[in-house]
Formats: structure tokens, sequence, C-alpha cells
């Protein structure tokens, strides 16, 4: 069991490696929805809502799968490692857009009004008056998320892609009787590293809490 750990550690890394470019993606696709939820044309708006409506409502395993031999059917070489990534992240942007879009419309729309009578342009007043305030009171809920995606990690494991939990699966084909110990060694693991990233999300938000300003979080929602 101990000869073991090694290699559900590097499992661990590419579980990691899986989150830190979901969460990327998703961070920079969902913002980029949401302002065009809020401040964007109805001809752009319909698009978003769609968007959010398709990659919500899809389960996270038939994305992957959907993308994995979608993307092949037509031609495109892309390895299980990023179309787990790829669908995960389009996934998560669904979910952070609507993170970023409550944190947006709380900052309040006097806030763009004023931006604007300086004489600023509105990209002008999203970038520099908008956003870091929405980014701010995003975090809470942002924590959530976090957490969830930190999980669905493991569903790479059905494209083949060597993270943990195909690694613990391994194990336990060599050894049967070390079936139970290997899947609570994935547990703890994951509960470690669920620990520290609300941690350190959490001393974030002490850091940069705005009084009597609160995001929900999407995750809480049901569809």
């Amino acid at each position: 069991m101990v000869e073991g750990l090694p290699s559900l550690l590097k499992g661990l890394g590419i579980n990691v490696e899986i989150l830190l470019g979901l969460i990327s993606l998703g961070f920079v696709v969902g913002i980029i929805i949401a302002i065009v939820q809020v401040y964007g044309k109805k001809c752009f708006v319909w698009p978003a809502v769609a968007y959010e409506w398709f990659f919500r409502g899809v389960p996270e395993l038939v994305l992957i799968l959907l993308v994995f031999f979608g993307l092949r059917q037509f031609g495109v070489k892309i390895t299980a490692f990023f179309a787990a990534t790829l669908a995960l992240g389009l996934r998560s942007s669904a979910y952070q857009s609507q993170i970023f879009r409550g944190a947006i419309q709380a900052v309040g729309h006097g806030q763009m009004l004023a931006a604007l009578s300086l004489g600023m342009t509105r990209i002008q007043a999203i970038r520099y008056v908008i956003l870091p305030q929405a980014l701010r009171l995003a975090i809470p809920p942002w924590s959530n998320e976090f957490s969830s995606v930190l999980k669905d990690t493991t569903l790479a494991y059905a494209i083949g892609v060597e993270e943990i939990l195909r690694r613990a699966n391994y194990l336990r084909m060599r050894d049967y009787l070390i079936t139970i110990p290997v899947f609570i060694i994935v547990a703890l693991l994951f509960l470690v590293l669920t620990y520290a990233g609300n941690w350190t999300l959490g001393r974030l938000e002490r850091r940069f809490r705005i009084p009597g300003f609160e995001v929900k979080g999407a995750r809480e929602e049901r569809l």
C-alpha cells in the first residue's frame, strides 16, 4: 500500500493540473458571458443565456465524452487531458458567469453612470471600476465553485486520463484486499486539497471583503 502512494500523488498532480486549467478557462469565459448579459445588446444576450442553459443542463461526463469523441469525429486530434479540461472548463464557465453576473449587479448601476460622467468609455468603466469591485464580491461563491470542480476532475478517468482515480483502480486490480484502504487514501487526499483551497480563498475573502455585500453561489441554485 505504501509503495502505491507515490503513484496516487502523481495522479493527484494530474487532477490539480486539470483543475487549474478548467478553473482558469471558466474564469475568463465566465467573466465575458457575465459582462455580455449585464451590459451587452439583446442580440448578444440571448446566445449567452443559451450557452449557460446548455452547459448547466448537460452532465459533466456527457460533455467530456462529446468533446473527446466529437472533435475526433471531425478529425481534430485532441488528448484526453485537454478534452477533459476543455469540457469541464466550459461547464464551469456557465456557473462562474452566474457568480460574476450577480457580483457585477451588486456593484450597482450608479457606479457605471459615475464612471461615464467622468469621461470613461464603457469598456474602461467595466475594467477599472466595475470588475475590481465585482471580483472581490465574487470570492465567497467562487470558493464553492472551486470545491465542486475539484471533485469533477475525477471524471477524466472515463476517457483514460491517468489521474488519481484511474491509478487507484490500477492498485486495486493488483491487490483486491487493498481496495478500501486505497479509496480511503484518495478521499483523504481530496479532503486535504479541498480544505487547503477553501482556507486560502477564505483568507482572500476576509482580506478583500466589502461589508454589506454578498453574492449567492451559482451552484447553490437548483436548475
